[in-house]
């Protein structure tokens, strides 16, 4: 279950790969032959025999000739549509068109009816302006068609890094694209639009990452799973750390029973809630494992923190929004345990963030802040109000570099962005996780692996990774109660991929 790491490029970074390649002796040409069968072979497993490749005038446009001829050679009766002036394709490209000896039509809507499958070799994963014109009015034919759509590299209209649909974009059934997946096939909506995604191996050596050295990896026990904490024979349960949660008054203890047993189904050897005196009765009758002590206020939780076994501390699920809240957090910043901030911990410093962030900067310990979009507009009002900044991941990592924080951007494709610049993207969460307190227990989650010595980022990379898997076994109906008891069996799968893959 674990395997290599898989690496996530930007277009600019995918462009250096290609650069690299060519560089060490694998001609341009070679690469998109091989990037044009592999199109070929993805249509070709598709019902039908007549194909419409509409193609553009850059090196997208040259992988669909390829594919456009290998489809011909094998029997299928194969139209290319083109988009722009023939005169404009160079290089490789060109030399891919001049290889084709099939037709080649000015591209128009009709060309594309009574089709069997379209070739979108139009736009490559570069695209970074709105689409307009022939090109808009085609990307809404291939649409409009009936037939599937086989897209090369990425659906035209989608740019490539953010996942961003410009203006308007293919709605494809399959995706091939080439060496790595890009940003934009897991962000949304880009994710949404590619179908079945396929990574072709066209011969871009492995060895070029180490020049290029990407930061951004897709979410998955690959990238996490060697600092998982799987117990041990000789341990105890003090040996797995204790986490603690801190809870709101008697009317909003729910989301913090949540988060402690998200923190104990995930392997912390005690879990505590701090409870207010006057939600002690409701907190403790509801609890069984997990513990509950009298914490009163920021004094009383320096005090409770005091005691280094208390290594990971949860504020935020139902702890209510004003002062006493921010005095808690500082408090927890000033002691020795990983904090995760959720919820009403982060719209407490939506108007003072910079006091937030000055006392995470001075914390010996990971932090990690676990916004959703709405929390996130509130707390990092500088970056949410900057038009120029559109990219879901370039959100995140700002935000953890002016924050000195891990930070956890919640959403369908979840990004966790560390201060030295790591990321995660994930893909695995279903819809119906979007339930209420299911945030809840992926904070306590997170605190869970981190009192068990899981760093901040590999902890809320797994966490995230863990609540998806834990959502997609139960299924449909799904609660936030559910997601605890539905741990034990992703674990079970979880350890015994790793333990196979000889990760651990």
């Amino acid at each position: 279950m674990a395997g290599a790491m898989i690496e996530l490029l930007t277009t600019a970074e995918m462009a250096e790969a290609d650069r690299l390649a060519i560089a060490a002796g694998t001609p341009g040409i070679a690469l998109m032959e091989s990037a044009g069968i592999a199109v070929a072979d993805a249509a070709a497993a598709l019902s039908g025999k007549r194909v419409v490749v509409v193609a553009g005038p850059g090196n997208n446009g040259g992988d669909g000739f390829v594919a456009a001829r290998h489809l011909s050679e094998r029997g299928y009766a194969v139209r290319v549509s083109f988009v722009g002036e023939r005169e404009r394709l160079k290089g490789d490209a060109a030399a891919a068109a001049a290889r084709w000896s099939g037709p080649v039509d000015a591209a128009r809507p009709e060309q594309l009816a009574g089709c069997d499958i379209v070739v979108d070799a139009l736009f490559g994963a570069g695209l970074d302006r709105p689409v307009e014109g022939l090109a808009r009015t085609m990307i809404e034919a291939m649409n409009a068609s009936g037939a599937p759509v086989v897209a090369v590299d990425l659906p035209s209209g989608i740019n490539g890094t953010s996942g961003a649909v410009m203006g308007v974009a293919v709605k494809a059934a399959r995706t091939v694209t080439f060496f790595r997946r890009k940003t934009g096939h897991l962000l949304l909506p880009g994710r949404l639009h590619c179908g079945d995604l396929t990574v072709a191996d066209i011969g871009i050596p492995d060895s070029v990452l180490a020049s290029i050295k990407p930061q951004t990896f897709a979410n998955g026990p690959a990238l996490w799973g060697a600092r998982f904490p799987v117990p041990k024979a000789e341990a105890h349960k003090y040996a797995r750390g204790h986490a603690v949660v801190v809870s709101g008054g008697a009317s909003s203890t729910g989301a913090a029973r949540l988060a402690a047993r998200g923190a104990l189904r995930a392997g912390a050897g005690l879990t505590t809630i701090a409870s207010p005196r006057e939600a002690l009765a409701v907190n403790a009758a509801a609890s069984l494992a997990v513990m509950v002590r009298p914490v009163d206020g920021a004094a009383e939780l320096t005090a409770f923190l005091a005691d280094k076994r208390h290594n990971a501390v949860v504020l935020g699920p139902g702890g209510g929004v004003g002062e006493g809240m921010r005095a808690q957090v500082l408090a927890a910043l000033g002691s020795g345990a990983g904090v995760v901030l959720d919820a009403d911990a982060l719209t407490s410093f939506a108007d003072e963030p910079a006091t937030l962030f000055v006392a995470i900067g001075g914390h010996g310990r990971g932090v990690v802040l676990t916004p959703h979009e709405g929390e996130y507009s509130r707390l990092f009002k500088s970056i949410s109000g900057n038009l120029e900044v559109k990219s879901k991941l370039e959100k995140a990592r700002l935000a953890t570099r002016l924050s000195h924080a891990v930070l956890l951007f919640k959403g369908a494709d979840t990004v966790v962005a560390a201060p030295d610049g790591r990321a995660s993207i994930a893909d695995n969460a279903p819809p119906y996780l979007a339930t209420a307190g299911a945030g809840d227990v992926l904070s306590g989650m997170i605190a869970g692996l981190m009192a068990q010595g899981m760093p901040a980022f590999e902890a809320a990379s797994a966490a995230v990774w863990l609540h998806g898997e834990a959502a997609r076994e139960f299924g449909p109906g799904l609660i936030s109660e559910d997601l605890p008891d539905e741990l034990p069996r992703v674990y079970r799968r979880l350890l015994a991929g790793l333990l196979d893959s000889g990760s651990r």
